[in-house]
C-alpha cells in the first residue's frame, strides 16, 4: 500500500512539472517572474524520476517532505496558470499583490527542498548536482526586488481617474502591451475574467476591471466601428465594409491612415501635415508621450510607408497618392529592399511578427530573413522581436523543410539569444529540441549557427542541464569531425561550454570527442590546437574522460606542445598532461623517457601562473618518479 501512495505521489509530482512546461507564453506584466519560477521547476523533474524509480525504500522523513514540495509545487502551478490564461487586466491591477505571491512561492519551494534528504535518496551524479543548482537559484531569488512593469500599473490607475486626455494616451499604451487592441482579444479577455470571478460576489476591485475592460472596448470599436456588427451567412451585406484600418498605420492625432508618415524625436510616428499642425500651434512635446522633443526635425517613415501601401494593395485600395518606389539614399537597407532605420522600430517589429504568424512560406522566409537582421543590428530590436511574440513564431519554424527559412530562423534566434532575458524565452518556448534538429539536418550556414546558438544559450548555468539532456552532444561532435573550419570551432565551443557541468563530461565522451580533439592535436595547420586542449583540460577532471584521453597515447604530443606551442597552448597541455599524471604512474614514466624535465622547468619559471603551477606539480611526479627509480636499481 505504501508503495502505491509514493507512486502516486511522484506521478502527481511529474504531472505538475509537465502541465508547468506547456505553458509557453505568459502575460507580459509577470512574464519575467513567470519564465524564472517554470525554468526551475521543470528542472526538478528527472529528481521525482529517479526518487520515483528507486528500489530502496525512501529514508525517514523524506515522505513528508516531498509533500511539502507538492504543496508548494500546486500552488506555484495555479500561479503560473493565472499568468499565463488569466485575465490580463486583473494581472496589471493586482500587480503587486501577484508578485508577492511569486516571493512566496520562491520561498516556499526553497524551504520545501531545504528538509530534502540528498544525501539518502541515491541520487545521481547530474541530477544531484542539477537539483542543487535549482537550489542555490532559488535561495539567490529570494528578496530579489520585483521585476513588475510599474507603467502598466500607472497607466491602469490614470484611465480609472485622470483626465480625458491622459486617458487616452494610457489607454492606447495598455492595449498595445498588453495586446487588447481588437474585438477579438478583448472578448479573450472578457471570457477570462468570467472563468476567474464565476459565483464570486462583485466588489470594488472586480468592477475596477470591468471598467477597464469597457474603456478598452470604446477604443476598440472607436477605431474599427464595423467589429460590433454581427454578420449573419442568411443576410450578407449586399456591399462588403471598407476593411478596418490598422491602428499602427492611423496617425495618433488625426486617427486617418496616414499618407506621409514621418518619425520625431521621441521615435513616435505620425501624419506630417497633422505633428506639422501640432508644432505650428508652438507645441515643443510628442502629442503621443508628452515628452519633450529635443528638436523638430521630421524624419520620413520608408519602412511604414512602404507597410501602408502593401496593405492599400492587398485590400485592393488605391495607396495614397505620392507612395512610390523611390527613396532617397543614405538609409541601411536590408537584403530584401526594406529600409530600416538604426533604432528599433515597434511598428516595422509587429508588422514582420505579423507576417511570420499568418503569412505563406514566401513571406514568412522574407520575415524571418528581416528580423534576423534587426536583431543582429541592437539590443532594442531584440527586446521589441520579444515582446512582440518573435520568439516562438522563430522556434516554429525552426521545423520547416524550407532550408533557407530553418537558416533565418536560427541565426535570428541566435541573434536575439545576445541578450541575456530573451535566453529562457527562447528555452521556455521548446527550442532546444528544433535547434538541435538544425544541427543535424540543416544547411552547413545553419548548422553552424545552430551550435552557436547552443553555446550562447548555454551560457545560462540551467540551460547546460537541459542542452544536454536533449541530445545535442553527439550532434555537436558530428559537426566537430565533418563541419567547416567555422562549423569546428562553433561546435567546439559549445562543447566546451556545455562540459562545465560534471553531467555533461561523461556524455560528451561517450559521443566520442575525445579521439577527434587528438587527431586535432596532431594536425597543427587546422588551427584548432587551442580550442581541442581547452575541452580536454576539462574532460580530464572526469574519470571516464581521463580513461578515454589516456587510451590515445597522450604523452608524446602533450609533451611537444609543452615545448613548442603558445603560452595558452602550454598552460592547457600542462594541465592535461597533470590530470594523467596525477592517476597514472605510467604516463609519468612515458613523459620521463620523451625529456619532459627541461620543457617544464622552463614553464615553471615563464609560464602563466596557472600553467607555471601545473608545471611544478609535474616536475614533482618526475622527481618521484626519479627517486622510485634509484630505489629500484638499489634493490
Amino acid at each position: 500500500m505504501a508503495e502505491v501512495i509514493l507512486q502516486l505521489l511522484f506521478q502527481s509530482l511529474l504531472d505538475i512539472v509537465n502541465d508547468i512546461s506547456m505553458y509557453r507564453e505568459y502575460i507580459k506584466s509577470h512574464r519575467k517572474e513567470s519564465v524564472s519560477l517554470a525554468r526551475r521547476i521543470k528542472l526538478l523533474g528527472p529528481l521525482f524520476e529517479e526518487v520515483r524509480d528507486l528500489k530502496e525504500p525512501l529514508p525517514e522523513g523524506a515522505l513528508a517532505s516531498f509533500q511539502a514540495l507538492k504543496s508548494a509545487l500546486e500552488f506555484s502551478k495555479q500561479l503560473l496558470l493565472q499568468c499565463h490564461s488569466g485575465s490580463k487586466l486583473y494581472l496589471v491591477l493586482e500587480g503587486e499583490a501577484v508578485s508577492s505571491a511569486f516571493c512566496s512561492a520562491v520561498v516556499n519551494l526553497g524551504q520545501a527542498l531545504d528538509e530534502l534528504p540528498y544525501n539518502s535518496l541515491f541520487l545521481s551524479d547530474e541530477v544531484h548536482e542539477q537539483v542543487v543548482l535549482v537550489h542555490s537559484q532559488l535561495r539567490r531569488a529570494k528578496g530579489r526586488q520585483s521585476s513588475l512593469d510599474s507603467q502598466l500599473s500607472e497607466d491602469a490607475v490614470t484611465v480609472l481617474g485622470g483626465n480625458r486626455d491622459s486617458c487616452k494616451l494610457a489607454l492606447e499604451r495598455l492595449a498595445g502591451k498588453l495586446r487588447l487592441r481588437t474585438m477579438s482579444e478583448l472578448q479573450q479577455e472578457s471570457q477570462a475574467l468570467q472563468a476567474m470571478f464565476a459565483g464570486t460576489k462583485r466588489d470594488e476591485n472586480i468592477d475596477k476591471v470591468y471598467a477597464l475592460l469597457g474603456k478598452l472596448q470604446e477604443l476598440a470599436l472607436s477605431k474599427n466601428p464595423e467589429a460590433a456588427m454581427v454578420e449573419t451567412p442568411e443576410a450578407p451585406a449586399e456591399k462588403p465594409a471598407p476593411p478596418a484600418i490598422p491602428e499602427d498605420f492611423q496617425c495618433p492625432i488625426s486617427l486617418e491612415l496616414m499618407k506621409d508618415p514621418v518619425i520625431v524625436a521621441t521615435g513616435q510616428t505620425y501624419e506630417r501635415a497633422s505633428i506639422q499642425k501640432w508644432l505650428d500651434a508652438g507645441h515643443k512635446t510628442c502629442p503621443k508621450t508628452r515628452q519633450p522633443l529635443t528638436h523638430l526635425v521630421l524624419t520620413p517613415n520608408y519602412v511604414l510607408r512602404s507597410l501602408i501601401a502593401h496593405w492599400c494593395e492587398t485590400h485592393g485600395l488605391e495607396p495614397p497618392k505620392g507612395y512610390g518606389s523611390s527613396r532617397p539614399s543614405g538609409k541601411l537597407s536590408s537584403s530584401h529592399g526594406i529600409d530600416v532605420p538604426h533604432a528599433t522600430d515597434l511598428v516595422v517589429v509587429e508588422a514582420l511578427v505579423q507576417r511570420l504568424a499568418t503569412g505563406q512560406l514566401e513571406e514568412k522566409r522574407a520575415a524571418a530573413g528581416e528580423l534576423r537582421l534587426l536583431a543582429k543590428r541592437s539590443i532594442e530590436n531584440r527586446i521589441s522581436i520579444a515582446e512582440a511574440g518573435g520568439i516562438p513564431l522563430l522556434v516554429e519554424l525552426l521545423s520547416t523543410q524550407d532550408k533557407r527559412t530553418q537558416e533565418h530562423a536560427v541565426t535570428a534566434l541566435l541573434n536575439l539569444s545576445i541578450h541575456d532575458q530573451n535566453k529562457g524565452l527562447i528555452v521556455l518556448a521548446g527550442a532546444i529540441e528544433p535547434i538541435v534538429e538544425v544541427l543535424r539536418g540543416g544547411s552547413m550556414e545553419a548548422r553552424e549557427n545552430a551550435a552557436a546558438t547552443l553555446f550562447s544559450l548555454s551560457v545560462a548555468d540551467e540551460n547546460k542541464v537541459t542542452i544536454g539532456a536533449s541530445g545535442a552532444i553527439p550532434t555537436l561532435v558530428d559537426l566537430f569531425n565533418s563541419g567547416s573550419l567555422r562549423g569546428k570551432k562553433d561546435a567546439a565551443t559549445a562543447l566546451f561550454n556545455l562540459s562545465i557541468y560534471q553531467g555533461n563530461k561523461a556524455r560528451a565522451v561517450r559521443a566520442g570527442i575525445v579521439p577527434a580533439l587528438m587527431r586535432e592535436l596532431l594536425d597543427t595547420r587546422a588551427g584548432m590546437v587551442d580550442e581541442s586542449l581547452a575541452i580536454l583540460a576539462i574532460l580530464v577532471t572526469h574519470h571516464e574522460g581521463r580513461v578515454a584521453v589516456g587510451n590515445e597515447s597522450p604523452v608524446p604530443v602533450l609533451v611537444e606542445l609543452i615545448s613548442s606551442g603558445s603560452a595558452r597552448t602550454k598552460e592547457n597541455a600542462a594541465a592535461v598532461l597533470l590530470a594523467l599524471c596525477s592517476n597514472d604512474s605510467a604516463h609519468v614514466v612515458a613523459a620521463h623517457q620523451l625529456g619532459a624535465y627541461l620543457p617544464l622547468a622552463e614553464l615553471a619559471v615563464n609560464g602563466t601562473m596557472r600553467a607555471r603551477r601545473k608545471a611544478g606539480s609535474l616536475l614533482e611526479h618526475l622527481c618521484k618518479q626519479d627517486e622510485m627509480a634509484e630505489v629500484d636499481n638499489v634493490l
